[in-house]
């Protein structure tokens, strides 16, 4: 039966040295008589004349393209392989990548044991890391780079981000400030109505007429214009003749009284327009608060998916210099068995060190975009945290918008946008403006009513401070040329003007951005998948021609080629999931969401 196998086996393997040697050092160990080796060379020797493949080349002579002396080869090795180990027939391949059968290269002596048992450590190890389309997609959507090992970081989620801007990014406590410095204003254009209280002491101690005055008294301004007043007075000592109203009885005299306009002031006047227009100052800050959180966010989502596509990158790097370091140990050992020509082993280290190379600017990346997020992720204390390499989480599942709901969201956004909301209260408080412009316009006409009583002693024998008195007057005042009403009007009619064309502008702008924010929602999308589908096939290309390059019907620069447009594949794929999410990003931005979460538009479940 061995002699019948043996020489089935070089007929299969014809040609090929490092096998010939395997096969007879295989007929030595296991006791074959010299009848059996003789006719196993006899064999060989027939095979190789009949071969026009066999010139000694140490290269199998399987031909590329031939399936069915390929798949002969394969379980040739196996068999010579399962003799070598006194095992029996499995039927078990062993895979390098998963999914993927590639068969077993034979160890011709039991000095090479250990280098099997590493082999067979060292496929395993290539199973789990090779890079294949439905473990790169795994490795997008996972939890994090480094799996699901129970010391590993919780991932950082989008929605972390988001909240810790609202919670402890500086410049969002700055814009909450805007709201303090609004209040503030509105509270000192109130200050205009404060009750003033007004007191006076005017002595003449020296001279031929010695006066004596004392005075207080308060006034509070009207909201709905003029003021009421009241006070005490006192006035004593030897007065001039013409300065008699100055002087009271012995307990003084007190007064009150009110002042009203009929016309002009009536309805507006400079204290309520000052205090109208911080009022509108006020609610005009709400708005600036709500873009300053929206462009804040917008810049931490920008960030956070940045360091995730750098995360990704990262990882896609680590995984193909992990696969080119297993292979470089297969190839080790095939140049020692005169399998491969030393150069292969030359090129395979040349693509390791530059991957590595390429794995170090990758990592550089993750550290320069784990920095920069560290300016939106902050602890409780407000301090910047830079999250850990092990903290990076997948691509979520690809955003679907449907186009129907353009017209809706137009609508939305020019409800929601601050800008067209901070640019009606401006309208409005423009037109107090022109409102008290017009007011300046009018003729003044103020009606006063004043009573005043004296008490005490009275100062002459007349008596005639002693009973009470009653004033009533009116107060009149007109410009004549009226010219700073109606230049103020001028001025206020033109900035009107110029805020309206700018609305109208902003509106046609907030209805562009929806229709350009959904053009680019649903192409990227379509970039991503196409992406996708571009690293299954590369990643597929790149399997067959490793297999190819296992039974030799390949070499290693084709394999290089394979794996490198499977990595830029990859690399455009991670870019093009990456703007797809910047995508999204601008999306909430131009609907003005303040707090957006990475579930803002719906998904269609399968990507």
């Amino acid at each position: 039966m061995r002699a019948t196998f043996y020489i089935l086996t070089a007929a299969l393997f014809c040609g090929c040295r490092a096998t010939t040697d395997t096969v007879m050092r295989e007929a030595d160990r296991s006791g074959g008589d010299g009848a059996v080796r003789e006719s196993f060379q006899s064999a060989i020797q027939e095979t190789q004349v009949e071969s026009p493949g066999a010139t000694g080349s140490t290269r199998s002579p399987v031909h590329a393209g031939s399936d069915d002396a390929t798949i002969q080869l394969v379980s040739a090795q196996d068999a010579v392989t399962k003799v070598a180990a006194d095992e029996p027939d499995t039927d078990q391949p062993r895979t390098a990548l998963p999914g993927k059968e590639v068969p077993d290269t034979a160890i011709p002596d039991s000095a090479q044991t250990d280098a099997a048992q590493t082999d067979a450590e060292q496929t395993d190890a290539e199973q789990t890391d090779a890079v294949s389309p439905d473990a790169y997609r795994n490795s997008q959507t996972g939890p994090g780079l480094m799996g699901d090992s129970a010391e590993a970081l919780s991932v950082v989620l989008f929605e972390q981000v988001i909240a810790s801007v609202h919670q402890s990014y500086p410049l969002v406590e700055a814009a909450f400030q805007e709201r303090q410095v609004a209040s503030g204003n509105l509270l000192s254009a109130w200050g205009e109505f404060d009750t003033k209280l007004k007191a006076s002491s005017e002595n003449g101690p020296l001279g031929y007429y010695e006066t004596y005055r004392n005075s207080a008294g308060i006034s509070t301004p009207l909201y709905q214009g003029g003021e009421v007043f009241g006070g005490y007075r006192n006035g004593g000592g030897d007065f001039q003749p013409w300065y008699k109203e100055r002087e009271t009885n012995d307990g003084g005299e007190f007064k009150a009284g009110v002042r009203v306009p009929l016309i002009r002031d009536r309805d507006i006047d400079a204290r309520r327009a000052a205090l109208w227009r911080s009022s509108y100052d006020q609610q005009i800050a709400d708005p600036v608060i709500q873009a300053s959180l929206v462009e804040f966010s917008f810049a931490a989502g920008l960030a956070y998916w940045k360091w995730v596509a750098a995360g990704q990158k990262y990882q896609l790097g680590r995984e193909w210099l992990e696969l080119a370091k297993n292979r470089n140990s297969a190839i080790e050992r095939r140049v020692q068995l005169q399998d491969l020509d030393p150069p292969e082993l030359v090129d395979n280290e040349r693509a390791i060190a530059k991957r590595e190379a390429k794995l170090a600017d990758a990592l550089r990346e993750v550290q320069q975009a784990a920095v920069k997020l560290s300016l939106f992720l902050r602890d409780e204390s407000g301090l910047p945290q830079v999250p850990e390499i092990d903290q990076i989480p997948g691509f979520p599942a690809l955003r679907n918008p449907s186009s129907d709901q353009i017209t809706f969201d137009i609508r939305q956004a020019a409800q929601n946008r601050p800008e067209l909301t901070a640019l009606d209260l401006q309208l409005q408080r423009l037109r107090v403006d022109y409102a008290e412009a017009c007011n300046m316009t009018r003729p003044g006409l103020d009606a006063q009513i004043a009573g005043s009583q004296d008490v005490g002693q009275p100062t002459s024998s007349k008596r005639d401070k002693s009973e009470f008195e009653l004033e009533a007057a009116l107060f009149f005042d007109v410009p004549l040329e009226r010219r700073k009403g109606r230049g103020k009007m001028q001025a206020v009619q033109a900035k009107i003007a110029q805020v309206t064309a700018k609305r109208r502008l902003v509106q046609d702008k907030v209805a562009a951005e929806v229709q350009s924010v959904y053009a680019g929602l649903i192409q990227t999308r379509l970039e991503a998948l196409k992406a996708r589908r571009a690293v299954e096939l590369a990643s597929r290309m790149a399997d067959i021609e490793r297999r190819k390059f296992e039974v030799g019907e390949s070499d290693l620069l084709k394999v290089a080629l394979r794996e490198q447009y499977t990595i830029e594949a990859a690399e455009e794929e991670i870019a093009a999931t990456y703007r797809h999410f910047v995508a999204v990003s601008e999306y909430a931005a131009t609907m003005a969401v303040s707090r957006p979460s990475a579930d803002l538009l719906p998904t269609d479940g399968g990507f």
